[in-house]
């Protein structure tokens, strides 16, 4: 096991742990910090669909606030009108999606670069409005959009609901980065990131550039769509008003702040783009209390001076940063411990001498 491996498999564990130690630290692992964490993870999931699109396959999207949507309202209509339980409609929303984004794949492989972006732009403009139409009201709840139950803790567990929310999107995100892990590693990962790489030379080696492009779009919106179903039972509500074109703007930022073509970045991605949002009335507060400055911070303000001063310090994102770091330490050790390695072998070498 890789050292990379075991890092992954400890965050994991503690992850897991975490929740139980809510009795020795009732203050510090609450339940609104547990849903706290439960929507970082759904955004972690959010940003690995764009990051599946994007960053592995080079297709550029603004869009993937509108699966994200198409996920959403797919859960909660099979929620409110035909009775299905929370956990069956996660697959559900996945199919929904992954046609969904494979249609949607279909026309876009005639655009690239900005003419990809204007039409994944326009998607995220037209689903939201689509959702509030007139004719749809009966399914959709029309502006005012469905409220929903949150899930029941099963099986009598002595959990709360927060607590097993978190724990069901957990291991809902370690399944789906499980499974994007070894498809990167197969065959058809090595074909998806060599069409990013080099379009033409992909081709002439004999891969299927149009199938690999629809099937990918297709899997990166089955993400981004299970995260909205996550979302849908997590929050107990949706509204068309929910999925604007800033929630795809947040998705790119955090796969940007996180790390393109990175699946730690995309955790880190989501967990950037939560942290930001909640915590940028609180730093709003503070500047004008205690600093004194008359100064209205948004959340898209804070996002925009982070975005500016991470890809000034870490063009490649937070993990590219931190690799890189890694990599730089371990080349000073290395070069700390050639020397003494050198005089203990003279040393010894004069002894046998």
């Amino acid at each position: 096991m890789t050292i990379a491996r075991k890092w992954v498999l400890g965050l994991v564990v503690v992850a897991f742990v975490l929740p139980l130690l809510k009795p020795i630290f009732p203050d510090a692992i609450s339940d609104y910090r547990l849903f706290l964490v439960s929507t970082m993870i759904i955004a972690s999931i959010a940003v690995l669909g764009l990051n599946l699109l994007t960053g592995f396959n080079g297709q550029f999207s603004l869009g993937h606030g509108a699966f994200y949507a198409v996920g959403a309202y797919a859960a909660a209509i099979l929620m409110d009108q035909l009775n299905w339980p929370y956990w069956a409609t996660i697959p559900a929303a996945a199919i929904v999606c992954f046609i969904v984004g494979y249609l949607f794949g279909l026309p876009a492989l005639k655009l690239e670069g900005h003419y990809l972006a204007l039409a994944t732009f326009a998607l995220a403009l037209a689903v939201p409005q689509i959702l509030k139409y007139k004719w749809l009201e009966g399914l959709t709840g029309g502006v005012q959009g469905i409220v929903l139950m949150k899930p029941e803790v099963p099986f009598g567990l002595p959990l709360s609901e927060d607590q097993w929310l978190y724990y069901f999107c957990l291991i809902t995100m370690v399944i789906l980065f499980w499974a994007a892990a070894n498809m990167l590693d197969s065959r058809s990962g090595r074909a998806m990131m060599a069409i990013r790489d080099q379009n033409m030379a992909a081709e002439t080696m004999g891969i299927d550039i149009a199938l690999y492009k629809t099937v990918t779009f297709g899997i990166s919106a089955a993400y981004t769509g299970i995260a909205g179903a996550l979302s849908a039972s997590a929050i107990a509500f949706v509204a068309p008003d929910s999925f604007n074109i800033f929630l795809s703007i947040k998705f790119l930022i955090g796969l940007v702040v996180g790390g393109i073509g990175s699946l730690a970045g995309s955790v880190i991605g989501g967990i950037f783009y939560v942290l930001v949002d909640n915590s940028a009335q609180a730093l709003s507060q503070f500047i004008k209390n205690d600093l004194g400055l008359q100064f209205d911070l948004s959340a898209y303000t804070v996002f925009g001076i982070l975005l500016i001063a991470i890809i000034y310090v870490m063009p490649m994102g937070v993990a590219g940063g931190l690799y890189f770091l890694w990599l730089r330490l371990k080349s000073a050790r290395t070069v700390a411990v050639a020397p003494a390695q050198g005089a203990a072998a003279a040393a010894s070498s004069e002894r046998k001498n």
